[in-house]
């Protein structure tokens, strides 16, 4: 009974969860296929990047009346720089415009962020409801972290009566699609579990920073005043403070005075690793937004750093294209054991109510 009420509680948000996050899983490649992707001329030997101070001024110029939320380099190309602009720093998330721009040349290379797999990210996430769509999608995904375990309840008596992946042809179309639905099911125990694991814990992203905001960052701030600096330092010896405070690491992104990610009077610099896991692990260095001075280097509570391993995770997006396949053939999978999953309920309720049954469900002899 959890199995089967939790199922088709939460089965037609999966599968638009599934449908949308298929495409998703290519989402890179997709855009650069259709013109959204930015593109840049791999620079000349011996080029050195411009500064983010200068491409800020840029950036501003190309938006004027805007501000400038954050600045930073691309995950898959490290000769972009994006940069968020909004009309206040602590505008709206889906109010800011991200421009990319050419490290080298400053050049702008468009806006990111848009065409089609933005929208479908907008459906995969919050069904384009905000945080409360974010909230009721997570409720949806820990429903289904409860049918997969009552389904592994129910698996186990089903293995010893039977051998593994035991297909019994001989009998009913219903029992055949049990067998395959148990298969398949079964197959795809711990991807689904992992996946829907990391996307229960994406949906509570902001909560997360909120909570980290008002306790760990409001008490660091606290000995250092919080009044918005009266002029802004330049970026380029913020980050050159913020590199010497994080020896051997690289800038992920500048977040300015005000936004969500730093307080009111601190630039909180971003820095990241250099191998396949530590890129996603993320150092802030909180620096005087007056001076550029290092106010301290904070270590991110263990939440946060669950949620920075999930959302690449979530999208198989750590091994490379050969991961990205096998994320879509589980994706594909998980899709065909929903879909059975509802077939045989109705085929069930069918048979209860004793009325007619299609050519396709009435049992073999």
């Amino acid at each position: 009974m959890v199995h089967t009420w939790t199922s088709l509680v939460s089965t037609l948000f999966l599968l638009l969860l599934c449908i949308t996050g298929l495409p998703l899983i290519f989402h890179h490649e997709i855009d650069e296929a259709l013109g959204y992707a930015p593109v840049h001329q791999a620079p000349p030997p011996g080029a050195k990047k411009l500064g983010m101070e200068a491409i800020g001024r840029v950036a501003l110029q190309a938006h004027p009346g805007q501000v400038i939320q954050y600045i930073g380099t691309s995950n898959e190309d490290p000769g972009i720089v994006n940069v968020f602009t909004n009309h206040a720093v602590n505008g709206a998330p889906d109010d800011a415009v991200v421009t990319t721009f050419d490290a080298y040349t400053g050049q702008s290379l468009g806006r990111a962020g848009t065409g089609p797999m933005l929208v479908l990210l907008k459906l995969h996430t919050d069904v384009y409801l905000g945080q409360p769509g974010k909230l009721f999608m997570g409720a949806m995904g820990f429903v289904f972290l409860i049918a997969i375990v009552s389904g592994v309840v129910l698996y186990w008596p089903f293995t010893r009566r039977l051998s593994f992946a035991t297909i019994r042809d001989g009998k009913s179309r219903r029992i055949v699609w049990l067998d395959w639905h148990n298969l398949l099911g079964i197959v795809t125990l711990v991807w689904g579990l992992m996946v829907g694991g990391t996307g229960v814990i994406n949906t509570l992203a902001e909560p997360m920073l909120q909570q980290w905001k008002s306790t760990e960052l409001a008490a660091m701030v606290a000995a250092s005043g919080g009044a918005p600096p009266q002029h802004l330092a330049s970026l380029d010896l913020v980050l050159a403070n913020a590199m010497r405070a994080a020896p051997g690491m690289e800038l992920r992104f500048i977040a300015f005075p005000g936004t969500p990610f730093t307080s009111s009077h601190h630039f909180g610099v971003y820095m990241r690793g250099d191998d396949a896991l530590t890129a996603r692990l993320l150092k802030p260095v909180l620096l005087d937004g007056e001076t550029g001075a290092v106010t301290s280097v904070i270590d991110l509570p263990l939440y946060l750093k669950a949620l920075l391993v999930s959302q690449p995770l979530h999208f198989g997006d750590y091994g490379g294209m050969p991961l990205k396949i096998i994320w879509a053939l589980l994706d594909g999978v998980t899709i065909i054991v929903l879909g059975s999953g509802l077939y045989l309920w109705l085929a069930k309720r069918r048979k209860r109510s004793g009325a007619p049954q299609p050519a396709s469900l009435v049992p073999s002899r």
